[in-house]
């Protein structure tokens, strides 16, 4: 199956629903903000996640519709929370809502989303022991989104080791992906195992997506990612690159030349690029590629638990599609 196109497909599907719960409400500056991210597109996989989880264990995917949206309205407040903390300018080919309006707006548009996504699944159409279950996953989610959040920001301008960026990324990325595919199981009326599974398989496949994604920081396309390359350098970012190039790098020179680099946001074009040349000499990009293929193949082996299915063969392909992608 190919991943892009289902994709494409739900997100045809989402859009409405996602462009359906945010009124014309004054002030309306606050609504505009609140709207430029979720109604900009996107890959939409959280909501994909949400539908074929519940679809895959053969529930009515139109339960699980206004999940998706309010997933999607949390990853969406995350972003705009990140972009102000990270002083980023663009996000997806737009200025960042930060810059488009002004800080104190964005704070409020990313806060409204996360009330909004609440009040949705307030709504949803399910047995009460599974709304419950629905609450349980999605709240611990975004309360870890927080921890991971401060994790990764006090991991920069300092090496940490392998196992605490993975738990800073398990916590950054990967539970929302796993509180989509567990409460959309739980929206389909899966079993208690079945939605552990899926929970797992999420969680993995998070952590592939991210290291994907800091890979993609380094060795993408910037044209197609809609971001800088190499900008995580810059940053300082504490990424498993980094990481494995701090531990493993022994010319004193060039170690010297890599640190100059890390965490400057004054580094040169150039110099940047140097920094990334020093990471693919020492094959730091190459193992950071391989740990993601490692977490998708893991992922993928939590899914034997479902019956063969359009839905469960998605699932499948998006775990391929998380680590061969160009954005």
């Amino acid at each position: 199956m190919d991943a892009k196109q289902y994709l494409k497909k739900t997100s045809a599907e989402v859009d409405g629903p996602i462009k359906s719960y945010i009124p014309d409400e004054e002030p309306m500056r606050l609504i505009e903000a609140s709207r430029q991210y979720p109604y900009a597109g996107g890959k939409r996989m959280r909501p994909a996640i949400v539908l074929a989880a519940c679809g895959a264990v053969g529930g009515d995917k139109s339960k699980a519709m206004p999940l998706a949206v309010a997933i999607e309205y949390i990853h969406n407040f995350t972003l705009i929370h990140d972009d102000v903390m990270d002083g980023d300018d663009m996000r997806r080919g737009m200025k960042t809502i930060h810059v488009a309006y002004d800080e104190p707006t964005a704070i409020l548009a990313g806060d409204a989303l996360f009330a909004k996504a609440f009040q949705i699944i307030a709504d949803l159409d399910i047995p009460a022991d599974a709304m419950r279950e629905v609450l349980r996953y999605v709240t611990k989610a975004v309360w870890d989104l927080a921890r991971g959040q401060e994790m990764d920001v006090c991991n920069e301008h300092q090496l940490v080791s392998e196992e605490v960026y993975t738990e800073t990324i398990l916590l950054k990325t990967s539970v929302l992906f796993a509180a989509a595919a567990a409460g959309g199981a739980l929206c389909g009326g899966a079993d208690a195992k079945t939605v552990e599974a899926i929970n797992k398989f999420a969680l993995d496949m998070g952590l592939g997506f991210q290291m994907y994604d800091d890979y993609l920081g380094i060795a993408g396309d910037s044209s197609k990612t809609g971001k800088s390359v190499g900008n995580d350098l810059r940053k300082g970012k504490c990424t498993l690159m980094v990481t494995y190039t701090l531990e493993h790098l022994k010319d004193e020179k060039k170690l010297a030349k890599f640190k100059s680099v890390l965490g400057n946001m004054d580094a040169t074009e150039d110099e940047v690029r140097e920094g990334m040349e020093i990471m693919k000499e020492i094959g730091a990009i190459d193992y950071n590629k391989k740990a993601a293929e490692d977490k998708i193949a893991s992922a993928k082996s939590y899914l034997d638990i479902l019956p063969e299915s359009e839905d469960r063969e998605f699932m499948l392909s998006l775990a391929d599609y998380a680590i061969n992608r160009e954005v």
